[in-house]
């Protein structure tokens, strides 16, 4: 029995494919190759790098969806189905949107994969698949290891992506994470994380919890499990984290190099809209919890979402000054999107507020990192060139300059510096790049993705 496990791009740049320079492992496949039995062959192909052996025999194609690859996910799976091998999707918009997904798969898979993929094993040896797999939750990974050989050779960046928790219980409007989760998150077992990373020795982790600090105490579990390891890692964290010195000094000492933070915006009245509930409180224009991730020495990728109701062209201005102003190593500028599932996508939907017929992650002329809804003090338009232009003006060479003289951060180490200077180089290299890219590799208006 033979599986190919599928990695979607985005789509294509105007003139040539994209490939994408910035690109991480596919942590998800690795892990489904790792649940699956040594007598069953796993490969795994990466569209964002390399063809995709349509031609090539097995007895399934698994292929993990995103919104922003929903398009060209349909595209990979409509050519294998054509050559009569089965196709069955999972992921997050899978989940979050099972009824579209049907229409271009086999199968569709909701939830978690260890809990029934054995199951699918089983229905594609006896010739049986079933057209939808419902899992539940629970704790990821156990007793298993990602398949990182089936990485080797791809150019991924120079990280291990791990996991330790999935889901996160915040209730933020925009997220789909606390969609797909259901406003739950589930811890991994810090002694398997531990062993997985001493066994496979691994050195520079990414950990791809959605928030590795919601429990702070279990937080401190892993923190601590980690210090005699001398590994660095970096992940994606709550601001709240600044409200547990003890947590922050773990965190330090564990090797953490920075985290990705959702600052999300400026505007408390913003903040109170998505119902960001750890950026609300004690809200002061962030001055604390920015000293205290500076005084920890944390590189910080600080993340924004931007068109909300309070927006304006103005204000997204300011909060690109305000980035800079505070010297945060990296930061995205991110447009507000409605993904599908979430109360912020019903209420636009409800309020006639969509653009793109809706489904703009299928639209054959939505382009990547443009407005797909009608903000209320702007045009779309006006937030896409806003947020472009935060982007260009937090990436330019003055700014990048500007930037890296933070002590206390970007030239804490020798090692600080180096992943300021390369990180940085490759990140903006990779905004310009992407801006404006269309989703697929064809570019045909047909009816096929308007259903």
């Amino acid at each position: 029995m033979k599986i190919l496990l599928i990695k979607p791009n985005i789509g294509r740049l105007e003139h040539s494919l994209f490939v994408d320079e910035a690109r991480m492992e596919p942590l998800q496949l690795g892990v489904i190759a790792g649940l699956t039995p040594d007598n069953i062959e796993v490969k795994i192909y990466d569209d964002r790098i390399e063809d995709i052996p349509y031609d090539e025999s097995a007895d399934l194609v698994g292929i993990t969806i995103e919104t922003y690859t929903a398009r060209r996910s349909y595209e990979i799976a409509a050519e294998f189905r054509n050559r009569g091998v089965p196709v069955i999707m999972g992921g997050m918009h899978a989940t979050l949107t099972p009824d579209e997904v049907a229409l271009y798969a086999d199968s569709v898979y909701i939830g978690d994969a260890e809990f029934l993929w054995h199951q699918v094993l089983d229905d594609v040896r006896n010739n049986r698949l079933k057209p939808l797999y419902m899992a539940r939750g629970g704790e990821p990974q156990q007793q298993f290891f990602t398949r990182r050989d089936l990485f080797k050779g791809k150019g991924y960046l120079p990280l291990s992506l791990i996991q330790y928790t999935r889901g996160c219980p915040n209730t933020c409007t925009f997220c789909a994470t606390s969609v797909f989760f259901k406003q739950k998150q589930y811890h991994r077992n810090v002694k398997e994380v531990i062993r997985e990373i001493e066994e496979q020795n691994l050195k520079i982790l990414f950990f791809v919890d959605d928030n590795i600090v919601s429990d702070h105490e279990k937080a401190k579990e892993l923190f601590r499990a980690l210090i005699p390891l001398k590994v660095k890692w970096v992940s994606q964290a709550s601001l709240d984290q600044t409200q547990d010195l003890e947590l922050m000094d773990l965190m330090s000492r564990s090797g953490c190099i920075g985290n990705v933070v959702g600052f999300e915006s400026i505007d408390v009245e913003n903040l109170k809209q998505m119902k960001k509930g750890p950026n609300i409180k004690g809200f002061n224009n962030y001055k604390e919890e920015i000293k205290i991730l500076q005084d920890f020495g944390m590189q910080t990728w600080a993340a924004f979402t931007l068109g909300y109701d309070n927006d304006t062209p103005d204000t997204i201005k300011r909060t690109e000054e305000f980035a800079l102003e505070n010297k945060f190593t990296w930061a995205a500028f991110n447009i507000l999107m409605p993904y599908p599932g979430t109360p912020f996508f019903s209420q636009l939907k409800k309020d006639g507020r969509l653009l793109y017929n809706e489904k703009w992650w299928l639209h054959p002329e939505y382009r990547f990192n443009h407005a797909v809804f009608k903000p209320q003090k702007m045009s779309p338009e006006a937030l896409t060139a806003a947020c472009f232009e935060a982007r260009s003006k937090f990436n330019s060479i003055p700014s990048l300059i500007k930037r890296f003289f933070s002590r206390k951060t970007n030239l804490k180490s020798l090692s600080s510096i180096l992943i300021y200077m390369t990180y940085t180089r490759l990140f903006r290299k990779e905004t310009f790049k992407k801006q404006d890219m269309l989703f697929g590799y064809t570019n045909k208006k047909t009816k096929e993705f308007q259903k």
